[in-house]
Formats: C-alpha cells, structure tokens, sequence
C-alpha cells in the first residue's frame, strides 16, 4: 500500500521508499508528455528530522531509456536551436537593439564595439613589424615595480629606440659621403680626414634630439595612443611611467643632445638638431588631428638628420667663417650633395608611410588622426608613386654632384625599380591584394640598400683605397694648387686686416 504523502515520515526506509515511488510517477508523467510534482514530498522532506545524504537515494534509470529512445536527429536539431537561440542575444540586429532593456542593450552594443575590433584587428596586415615602443614597454611590466630595469627600459621606450636609431644612421652616412678634398685626403696627410670625436658627438647628440622629439610626442598624444593596436601598450598609455618623470626625460635629452651637437660638433648642426625636436614635437605632432598636410610635414622633419651628417663634415674642412651658409649654401656648389642626401630621405618617407597606414586606417580614423590613408584612399597611392618616381633621378644628381660616381646610377637602378613597380602595384590596387604589404616592404629594404651602394661608389675611395696599398701618393692638379695658394692668401689678408687695428 503507498503511503499517504500527509502521514509524517518517521524512518529512513519508509523516506527512500517515498522518493522511489515519485520517481516512477515523473518518469512516467515525462514520458506521456506532461510533468506533475507531487506535493506531499515536499511536505514530507521538511517534516523529516534527519539529515538527507546523497547515500540515502538510488540513481535513477529512467532518463537512460529516454535518452536511448530519442533519435539523434531530434537531438542534432534541438542542439542547433539551442546554439540558435543562444546566439541571437549575442549578436542582435541593429533594429532589435533598440528594443532590449538597458542594461542588456549596453552589452549588446560592447559586444559588437568588441567584434568590430576584432574585425579591424583582423583585417590589419600581421606582417608589419610590431611597435618597438609598445614591445619595451611589455617587457617594463613584467620587471619589479620601482627596479632600475624597469625605469630604464620604460625610458628606452619613450625614445622610440628603431626610428631613432634610423634618424642616427641617415645622419651617419652623408658624414661619410662628404667628399674629403684631394689635399685632406689620409693617404696626403697621414691622419683621418673627418674627426672621429666629432663624428662621436654628432651620433650622441643626434640620439638624444631624437629621443627627446618622440617623448614629447608620447606625452602629447596619449589619448590616441590608447585607441591604436600598435600604441595602446606604449609606457605612458600603460601608466609604466609617470608625466613628469617623462617630461624631465624629454627636457634632459633634447637640452643635452643640442648642447653636445653646439660644442662638439658646430652651431649650425645643433641649431638643425633643434629645429628637428620643435618640428616633430611643437608642428607635425598637432596637425595629425587637424590635416593630413601632417605627412608632408613629418617627411621634412625626416629630411634634416642628413643635412646635419652633411653639416658636420663640411664643418671639418670649412675655410672661411664656418657659418650657417658656408656649410649649407656654398658658393662652390659644394652643398649640394647634402641637399639631394636630404631630398632622397623627404621622398622616402611617402611610399614607407603611405604604405604602413593602410592596413591600420581604420585605426587611425577612430583616434581622430587625419592619414590619406582613410581620407583619400586614391590620393594616398597617388602619393605614394609619385615620390617612388624620383629617385632614379637624384641618384642621378648625387652622381653629377660628384659624391658617388657614374657607376651608382647603375648600379641602384634595380632596388628603385623594384621599388617602383610595388608602388605601381599599391596605386593600382589601392592597397588591396597584398600591395601594401609588399611596398612596405620594399620600402624597408630600399633604404639600407641605396645608403650602401652609395657609400660603396664614393666617388675617388677606391682610387685612394688602391693608392694606400700600392704606396702610390699620387700628385695634386693645377687647380687643387692654385685652391691651396687662394686660401693662403685669404688667410694671410684676414690676419693682416686683423693686426693693422691693434697697431
């Protein structure tokens, strides 16, 4: 006989025999399609004064012959339903976002503000190289908080160590190509011609403007930092560093670097280091989120470092006054390679940054920095050939100013039409299809390429290089003779006129 379910259970058998009878009446009740709780367990569980344990049930079999009974069609399209209906919440339509209440609408929006960065994150091109400034700073974090280490590299980070050293090497190089005159060659007077203590105090000194520009530009625009994938782990986005700490650092490099650039090498080389930091800091910097003019601008700043290599060495053999014009605006034409080395890294900077922006336009649109690259798509590959087209013809003008010779406009013939053709493929592409990536690329390689082979053609090195070895002084030209006769004279009038005063 079963068991009134309002009698109050005394014994744990008479309990277990209870719930197995319920059991059997709610598998039976599921299987026929409806589902009936019985009340009096309810009543009998409280009414109980023992402490239920899991020992005390049988497992029930019912839910096996159910499970076994069922077609796995019946489940796949329930499972899919499921999925279905799971889904929809997550991903509803614009229209049905309106509708949900506000909390679940707040979610709906941060869920699709999250797919459309992954989305753009995605669509961005995994082969450019990750943000050197964004990997230091990684590496800051994991140091102990307050460690040398840390601090160290969080500044290394501020100075945006790879442009910096490029600026560095497009300052090194036209302090090479400087061609020596016959007369100050090593080979005629057994001691080098341009100074390696001054070439010392250009590299550190240029370093230190350089590092000094990038800070000021972290502390001026974080807030955009922290809305680009390549920026949004620089130290100061990060917190790794504090304003003022950056703020001193950016002041003691560029007042250090300008201070090293006026004393050890010339003032017209310091007062370029300086224009370069107000340029890149107090100019290019704000006009990012005003005009995309910000680019032409920022290829100027990247044309001055060689200019400075080209100052510094024709400071070493200047004649007269040393001043701003004799080493920048020679009346001898002796500037001009400066100003081609100059013009060849201005036009460079068009196809490397039009290029590099394009995968990431997205990204700069949403931080409020007007870039060609999503302002005017066509403009921007426009742009980007253009200036790819004017470089065979300055490796021509590097070679008639007699820096290199005739054999370099040969020989970089290759690596500019390489570049060339990538740039046609970018302009006809648009930057789809990989041309991007590909002129980037190329733009990378281009650079160390053309500096090479131009340091290789220096006009008159292997001449010399072949005159050390076989002994061979060589002899100096009527109008190397009659130069060094001038400039005796001069020398001797400048002193006289000074002596006659004091007389």
């Amino acid at each position: 006989m079963r068991p009134s379910a309002t009698v109050p259970v005394r014994r744990a058998s008479d309990l277990r025999r209870l719930l197995q009878v319920q059991t059997r009446r709610r598998c039976m009740s599921a299987a026929t399609g409806s589902f009936h709780f019985p009340r009096g367990a309810a009543t009998a569980v409280h009414g109980s004064n023992f402490f239920l344990s899991n020992r005390l049930f049988d497992r029930s079999t019912c839910l096996d012959a159910i499970i076994r009974d069922v077609p796995f069609r019946l489940t796949s399209t329930s499972a899919t339903t499921a999925a279905t209906a799971t889904a929809s919440p997550i991903n509803p339509s614009p229209q049905s976002v309106s509708e949900l209440p506000p909390h679940r609408r707040r979610q709906a929006r941060k869920q699709q503000q999250q797919q459309q960065a992954a989305a753009a994150a995605a669509a961005a091109d995994p082969s450019l190289p990750p943000d050197a400034s964004s990997v230091l700073a990684s590496q800051a974090a994991a140091q102990p908080s307050r460690s040398l280490r840390r601090t160290l590299s969080a500044l290394l980070s501020l100075s945006k160590p790879r442009l910096t050293v490029l600026v560095v090497l497009t300052a090194m190089a036209p302090y090479a190509l400087y061609p020596v005159p016959e007369m100050l060659a090593p080979s005629m007077t057994d001691t080098p011609s341009l100074s390696p203590l001054t070439l010392l105090f250009l590299t550190t000194g240029t370093t230190l403007c350089s590092a000094s520009a990038n800070a000021l530009n972290m502390l001026y625009e974080p807030s955009t930092d922290a809305k680009m994938s390549r920026t949004r782990n620089r130290p100061l986005v990060r917190g790794l560093i504090s304003r003022r700490s950056a703020v001193l650092f950016a002041l003691l490099a560029g007042a250090t670097g300008v201070g090293a650039l006026y004393f050890g090498v010339n003032p017209t080389v310091s007062g370029l280091g300086l224009a370069n930091i107000v340029l890149y800091a107090g100019v290019y910097t704000p006009l990012k989120a005003v005009t995309a003019f910000n680019t032409w601008i920022g290829a100027l700043v990247g044309g001055i470092p060689p200019l400075m290599g080209w100052a510094a060495a024709a400071g070493e053999t200047a004649t007269r006054d040393g001043s701003w014009r004799e080493l920048l605006l020679a009346s001898d034409g002796s500037s001009i390679g400066g100003w081609v080395m100059a013009g060849f890294l201005f036009a460079w900077q068009f196809p490397h940054f039009m290029s590099l922006s394009w995968p990431i336009r997205e990204e700069y649109k949403a931080a409020g920095l007007r870039m060609l690259a999503w302002t005017n798509p066509a403009r921007n590959a426009r742009v980007a050939l253009r200036y790819s087209l004017v470089f065979p013809p300055l490796c021509l003008a590097l070679c008639a100013a007699g820096v290199t010779s005739w054999a370099f406009a040969v020989t970089s013939l290759p690596i500019n039409a390489w570049l060339i053709r990538e740039a046609v493929r970018f302009w006809r592409e648009e930057g789809h299809g990989g041309s991007a990536r590909g002129l980037f690329w190329a733009s990378v390689w281009h650079l160390p390429g053309v500096m090479i082979l131009s340091l290789l053609h220096k006009n008159g090195m292997w001449t010399r290089a072949w005159r050390s070895i076989t002994g061979d002084q060589g002899h100096w030209e009527d109008e190397e003779l009659e130069e060094m006769a001038s400039m005796t004279a001069e020398r001797v009038a400048e002193k006289t006129a000074v002596s006659k005063p004091g007389r």
